[in-house]
């Protein structure tokens, strides 16, 4: 399964860029709280917290849109998905999505548009 890494030794410089590539392009606006990704702060180490496909969001849906394979990760189906938000209040990381008047949940798919975004290469889409 593809998925989004943060590389260990590579310095975050919290520029926002991968939150405004991933923001826009799912969104059509800049909002930090509208990308798939944070950026944190964490030991004195500003970082991007990315999905690490717990699954925790799936066992909190109770209206079964959401799944996870060991092969394709954690999938929600925009067609059962009722919006009602159990996903991002279970996502330990904060980084499942609902926006207001939007009819379902977002999280990270490794589309790459992130770590296209990011001019310091700190982040990679990799199999897993």
């Amino acid at each position: 399964m593809k998925k989004l890494f943060v590389k260990k030794d590579v310095p975050c410089m919290a520029c926002l860029e991968c939150v405004r590539a991933c923001s826009t392009a799912f969104y059509k606006e800049f909002h930090q709280d509208k990308a798939c990704l944070k950026i944190v702060e964490r030991n004195g180490k500003v970082r991007p917290m990315t999905c690490v496909q717990c699954g925790k969001c799936a066992a909190a849906c109770e209206h079964g849109a959401i799944t996870q394979n060991p092969k394709t990760g954690v999938y929600i189906n925009k067609k059962l998905c009722v919006g009602c938000g159990k996903c991002v209040e279970a996502c330990p990381f904060g980084v499942m999505v609902h926006v207001e008047g939007a009819p379902a949940a977002s999280k990270c798919i490794a589309c790459g548009i992130c770590v296209k975004a990011c001019p310091m290469e700190v982040l990679e889409i990799r199999e897993s």
